[in-house]
């Protein structure tokens, strides 16, 4: 059975449930399990050759997954310490110096809620060039430059998003990209406790299933980290993984939908407040990552 989802984390779990019987591990994956604090789970997924990328279906790259239950909707100090998670995992692929130029991407469309969490996370992102230039600085001991960016998306700029954020870069010239975006995954449970970061890039709108150019350091020329909570399921992905212990015949129920079902994209009914809840984790733990001498 095909089931689509952007999660390294759930194509590890996929091939596992294959491969249950055999014992087989995967040549060219790593995996890293810790506890942050008791409430965060944190899986780091390093895959280092073309048979693990081939496997998983990511490109080489670190994958880290933070899971942590009860977060939409529940107490500060939980977000408090989901944000410092994050901004733990940030720092070890963003390391900080008083000369440090980041451009934050937020991809999506924030007239649409499931996608809208790139838009709403940059919105909360203390942006500090302006600054910069108003003192012609070069550098700081407590603060990042940092760009924001929101591009929009191609149905209402006619343009493509990775041109638009070429053309930023340009102007900020920034040594990192940190691009965050929806995605999609294979458990609904994930829409409200996952968080996935990588080193790898993203394609803007994967997670509605629009893909456009990708954003990578092969296309920017720069180095492009991707942070990414799944807010969507495949409506065949959701079918198919719901039934999956009642079917007999999952090929030829996963044939039937392919033929004969709808194209469509599900999400879950807190969403509004999943998006909320996931921008502002994700904007603090960037804060505290690019500027440690105000958010430390």
């Amino acid at each position: 059975m095909a089931f689509r989802t952007d999660l390294a984390i759930e194509n590890k779990e996929i091939y596992d449930s294959k491969n249950k019987d055999k014992g087989i591990e995967i040549s060219g994956v790593e995996i890293e399990k810790e506890k942050f604090c008791d409430e965060i789970s944190i899986t780091r997924i390093k895959i280092t050759n073309e048979h693990g990328s081939r496997e998983l279906s990511k490109p080489l790259g670190n994958y880290i997954t933070l899971e942590v239950e009860g977060v939409v909707d529940g107490p500060e100090e939980l977000k408090e310490k989901a944000s410092s998670a994050v901004a733990l995992e940030l720092k070890r692929l963003v390391h900080f110096h008083n000369k440090l130029k980041v451009l934050v991407i937020g991809l999506g469309n924030d007239k649409v809620t499931p996608d809208s969490l790139g838009p709403y996370t940059v919105s909360k992102v203390k942006v500090t060039r302006h600054f910069f230039l108003m003192y012609d600085a070069d550098g700081d001991d407590e603060m990042a430059c940092v760009s924001g960016f929101i591009p929009g998306v191609m149905g209402s700029t006619g343009m493509e998003t990775a041109e638009l954020i070429q053309s930023a870069a340009a102007i900020a010239k920034p040594e990192v990209i940190l691009a965050v975006d929806a995605l999609a995954a294979r458990n609904v449970d994930r829409i409200s406790t996952t968080i996935q970061i990588s080193d790898t890039g993203i394609s803007p709108g994967a997670g509605t299933g629009n893909k456009r150019k990708e954003l990578t350091k092969e296309t920017m020329g720069i180095k492009v980290i991707a942070i990414g909570v799944p807010t969507v399921i495949d409506s065949r992905t959701l079918i198919l993984d719901s039934l999956s212990g009642f079917l007999k015949d999952p090929a030829g129920a996963e044939s039937y939908l392919e033929q004969n079902g709808q194209d469509m994209i599900v999400t879950s009914t807190d969403i509004d407040q999943v998006i909320k809840d996931f921008s502002d984790i994700i904007s603090n733990g960037i804060n505290i990552t690019l500027h440690p001498g105000i958010y430390s």
